[in-house]
């Protein structure tokens, strides 16, 4: 019997809605009954992007051991966030979870669902402070730039603060 392939993926966990916390440690708890989940990066309180008008949102980021193919773990994800309640909104609107994959090995894909790497990463500093985190030597493989170098301008900066809660004991 062969070993199933492991692949490497970075998560981004989004919660602006109701219990932020709570959404963010169920989403990781239900990720942990399918993947490894390996490092969780700190916590960040956030500005919103795009509309303002909505509470500030609590972010983090995984890094994530999984057999699943790229779009098996596109499906999980948004399958979690169903199962936690996440209610359509406009785009940038308020959400009780958002988990959107970053990178999933070095894999450059785009289709109209999903593309990887996800193509906000450069211009949010909400992802790429706690990326820098857990793997500082992490290359974006279209970038060619370690994610650590790249700078997002002062006055698209959307971190507060960083919180002092760990999401890695996430169990409940």
């Amino acid at each position: 019997m062969g070993t199933k392939i492991k692949n490497t993926a970075f998560i981004a966990l989004g919660s602006n809605k109701g219990d932020k916390l709570d959404y963010l440690r169920k989403a990781i708890n239900k990720i942990k009954q399918e993947c490894e989940v390996e490092i969780c990066s700190s916590l960040y309180e956030t500005k919103p992007l795009g509309n303002f008008n909505q509470e500030n949102f609590l972010n983090a980021v995984i890094k994530i051991s999984t057999g699943y193919s790229l779009i098996e773990l596109f499906n999980f994800l948004k399958g979690i966030e169903k199962e936690l309640g996440r209610s359509k909104t406009e785009k940038w609107g308020e959400r009780e979870i958002d988990l959107d994959i970053l990178f999933f090995n070095d894999v450059v894909y785009s289709d109209e669902i999903i593309t990887v790497p996800h193509k906000g990463i450069a211009k949010r500093d909400f992802v790429l402070v706690p990326l820098c985190e857990i793997e500082p030597g992490l290359i974006h493989p279209e970038l060619k730039q370690k994610i650590c170098d790249i700078m997002v301008p002062d006055s698209e900066k959307c971190i507060i603060r960083k919180l002092p809660v760990s999401l890695g004991k996430a169990e409940p």
